[in-house]
């Protein structure tokens, strides 16, 4: 009986006309809250773009207008500042038909709206000729009152890796341990290493690979580890290879090594005994020679001269000076102090006899000498 009651109450006072009513009116006070809202970016593409180095690219940015925009339309392109403290670098801007390029900055070059005409929805830009400094977060600002919206994009402008070196270490002989080495010198981080081979299939289970310091480790080397490897570097933006053959050497022979060591330490100490043997003999030598050279400045040297006078022949001499030495067979006779001269006589034999006369005693110095 409650719920027939309440149904005839809400027949009596909403008959169906005025339920259509209601419902066109609400529809229009919708649509006239979407109008009401006007201007509208419609750019729909990545939030974050990355790019190498040298690269051309576009920053979306298009838009729709409303009829109830009805001002000048004003486009404005900046680099958003990381601090927001500090004001926005203005790029480029569009103005009551003009554009225009701010700033004398490395970010302005290469710098251009990517349509003729900006105000036909499209206020896009174009960067040439990619470099580091580019790297940063774009707005695209559109108004045109009482509308007005705006959009963020961010650019990541990558190096790409340069082409990498390749090399193997250690002695590539079987049952060693052997890796192989990829390097590249430039290139944005992080970049990834992998090795693959380039023939005879997977590269085995047994070797390790790393991809951040590109080392491909192999322990225990086998002939099934022997050919081609290729390394592929990589980054966000691009991607360099390199190639390296490994060889698997057989080991040298453990005796032969022993035996050729063994003859060359033995040689070696026969040289050095031989080396020894000559300087000792070259030593004796020269000692040998120094003591016959003293010999024979020796025998050399003439006799010593003859006694000097000694003081008491000197001192009788200058007080007899009239006192000669008679010559022993000589003819001539001697004189004396005293004044006689003895005339030797010849004897029967044909000699002539010596005669010595007695030397005077003299207190003072003695015998003459």
């Amino acid at each position: 009986m409650l719920r027939k009651g309440c149904s005839r109450l809400r027949s009596s006072f909403f008959p169906p006309c005025l339920t259509v009513y209601l419902l066109c009116t609400a529809s229009l006070l919708s649509t006239g809250l979407k109008c009401a809202q006007g201007l509208q970016v419609t750019s729909t593409g990545p939030q974050t773009i990355q790019k190498a180095e040298g690269e051309s690219v576009t920053l979306g940015c298009t838009y729709t207008l409303s009829p109830l925009d009805t001002g000048e339309l004003d486009i404005e392109w900046s680099v958003v500042s990381p601090d927001t403290t500090q004001k926005d670098q203005m790029l480029m801007s569009y103005s009551s038909g003009t554009k225009y390029i701010h700033g004398n900055n490395a970010l302005a070059k290469g710098l251009s709206f990517a349509a003729p005409d900006p105000s036909l929805g499209d206020a896009s830009i174009s960067i040439t000729l990619l470099s580091l400094a580019h790297s940063a977060t774009y707005q695209c600002k559109v108004k045109k009152s009482p509308g007005v919206d705006m959009h963020k994009v961010s650019l990541v402008v990558m190096a790409k890796p340069s082409v990498p070196k390749c090399w193997v270490e250690g002695g590539e002989l079987v049952g060693e341990a052997v890796s192989l080495h990829c390097k590249s010198a430039e290139g944005s981080t992080p970049l990834k290493y992998t090795w693959t081979r380039r023939s005879a299939g997977p590269i085995p289970a047994a070797a390790t690979q790393n991809s951040i310091t590109g080392e491909l480790k192999i322990t225990n080397h086998s002939q099934s580890f022997a050919g081609f490897f290729l390394c592929e570097v990589t980054n966000a933006v691009g991607a360099e290879r390199c190639t390296v053959n490994l060889k698997a050497n057989k080991p040298p022979n453990r005796a032969a090594m022993i035996v050729g060591t063994t003859v060359g330490s033995l040689l070696l100490i026969f040289i050095l005994l031989v080396f020894i043997g000559l300087l000792y003999w070259k030593l004796s030598s020269r000692h040998r020679y120094e003591k016959e050279f003293s010999n024979d400045i020796r025998e050399d040297v003439p006799p010593p001269d003859s006694r000097p006078v000694s003081r008491i022949t000197s001192r009788s001499t200058s007080r007899h000076p009239q006192l000669p030495y008679c010559q022993v067979g000589g003819t001539e006779g001697s004189s004396f102090s005293d004044g006689h001269t003895h005339i030797p006589s010849s004897n029967s034999n044909g000699h002539t006899p010596v005669k010595y006369t007695a030397v005077e005693y003299d207190s003072t110095y003695g015998y003459a000498v």
